[in-house]
């Protein structure tokens, strides 16, 4: 079985889907003229506007939302994963797909809120919607919705939940039995609350963790600041294959850095956009361009915490192709993951890092598995809507999450990963098409949004005057506001 999950992994992250997302960011960004750079202050200006409404949360929440699905396992077991497979140049490399991805995020995100539907009284949206609408192909919607149900509630929530129970039981000797049992529990309590509770939680609880890992890393980097040069230098080295001990890595580097920062940040994997959709604004470009804020909080604040730390104290192993070590600095640690991180925050105060780790890793994974759900839920919310009575199937998908939360739990860390991998390789894949082929309208969202804020006015979408159609939510807000 292990043999045919790492074969499929292999298939679905091929090189062409590295160069896929690497393609796509850069098209984006100089298309775009770079608007992660010129409408920075945008970004941080409209994270706090809107409220939300009996239909949308507000981009506050819809941002800490998809945040919620980006911070997550990934910058702290990721981040060390990338490390030990790829070696420190690993990192540079997802810098470069978080900087280029920020055009795909807006890009998926805007296109999100144009062909957003409002369903059972809340907004739906995601690249099935867009799919369909956009392109007008329904079965390549459909087959992104079964690919994006099949990722977000059956492979992704066990390298979470893994995470999770190998962090407890390195820190506190929890059986990973007990921490998936409990873990389901509680993610049971607020998945079936919906989309709105799973909004607060999020509201509250990421922001929260985000602030106070990034402060405990930069007191591990302060107290080893004269050694961050030499790091950074390590970093650029070794991701242009310079460095004489990680040379061995080869293309691993490239491949580990695009993959574990796509697997962070989720630009163009196609998640974000579901977040966004359910966001109350007047604009699409608003949460377009919150959204592409996200990813600079996610890769270029939290996964480089993570990566300084580990690399900073020398917490890390590297193995070749071939699996031999290159680089052994913890001899006790057969497998990159969490326990590099945990090391690393050990050197500050021998024993705590073990616990702090694990509880950090506790709050970002399960918010994560939160998004989790609300992605899976849109993507069933999709497949249902011709369908009556259609809210068991929400049920029947809170269930199937918990269930393979607790099997994650008690899965091995490899395995785990591997699967995750495949769902967000074929997600990538399917989004990434289908972005490409709708740049026009996305690009349009953008030119519109600047030409109205040159005009000195609070930028409002009327799709008709850009030519877009079957924005139907947007074309009754445009006779709304006409009358």
């Amino acid at each position: 079985m292990g043999q045919f999950i790492s074969f499929l992994n292999n298939i679905v992250w091929s090189k062409p889907l590295v160069y896929l997302c690497l393609i796509a960011g850069v098209l984006f960004s100089v298309i775009m003229k770079f608007p992660q750079i010129r409408l920075f202050k945008d970004m941080t200006k409209l994270l706090f506007s809107g409220k939300s409404s009996e239909s949308g949360v507000s981009s506050f929440q819809s941002f800490t939302m998809a945040l919620g699905g980006r911070v997550g396992t990934g910058n702290i077991a990721g981040v060390a994963t990338a490390i030990g497979i790829g070696g420190p140049g690993a990192i540079f490399w997802m810098w470069a797909i978080a900087f280029l991805g920020a055009g795909s995020a807006y890009i998926e995100a805007a296109l999100a809120q144009v062909y957003k539907e409002k369903m059972d009284g809340e907004y739906r949206g995601g690249p099935s919607y867009y799919i369909e609408k956009g392109l007008g192909q329904k079965w390549y919607g459909t087959l992104f919705a079964i690919s994006a149900i099949i990722a977000m509630g059956f492979f992704m929530p066990g390298v979470q939940a893994n995470s999770i129970a190998t962090g407890m039981k390195n820190a506190f000797s929890i059986d990973p039995k007990i921490t998936g049992i409990v873990l389901s529990l509680l993610l049971g309590l607020i998945i079936f609350g919906g989309v709105k509770r799973i909004g607060k939680v999020a509201e509250i609880v990421v922001p929260f963790m985000a602030i106070a890992y990034i402060l405990t890393s930069v007191i591990v980097i302060g107290v080893n600041i004269n050694k961050v040069p030499e790091i950074i230098k390590l970093i650029f080295s070794s991701a242009f294959n310079m460095h004489a001990v990680f040379g061995a890595v080869g293309g691993q580097v490239i491949m580990m850095g695009v993959k574990r920062g796509i697997y962070s940040n989720e630009a163009g994997q196609g998640t974000g956009p579901m977040a966004a959709a359910a966001a109350e604004v007047s604009h699409p470009a608003k949460q377009g361009l919150v959204q592409a804020f996200s990813v600079y909080i996610d890769t270029l604040f939290v996964c480089t915490a993570t990566a300084f730390m580990i690399l900073i104290t020398g917490a890390y192993n590297v193995k070749d192709a071939a699996g031999n070590f290159i680089v052994q600095n913890l001899p006790n640690v057969s497998e990159a993951g969490v326990a590099y991180t945990q090391s690393a925050v050990d050197t500050l105060i021998p024993g705590i890092g073990r616990s702090f780790v694990a509880i950090a890793l506790l709050f970002f994974a399960f918010t994560t598995l939160l998004a989790y759900y609300y992605y899976a839920e849109s993507n069933v919310a999709y497949l249902a809507r011709k369908i009556k009575n259609h809210r068991f199937l929400f049920t029947l998908t809170r269930l199937v999450l918990l269930a393979m939360t607790f099997v994650g739990s008690v899965n091995t860390a490899g395995q785990a990963w591997a699967l995750g991998d495949i769902g967000v390789g074929l997600m990538a894949w399917l989004n990434i098409i289908a972005i490409i082929l709708l740049a026009k309208p996305g690009i349009l969202t953008l030119k519109d949004y600047e030409k109205q804020k040159a005009l000195g006015l609070d930028p409002v979408f009327d799709p008709k005057k850009l030519g877009i159609k079957n924005a139907d939510i947007w074309s009754e807000k445009s006779k709304e506001n006409a009358i």
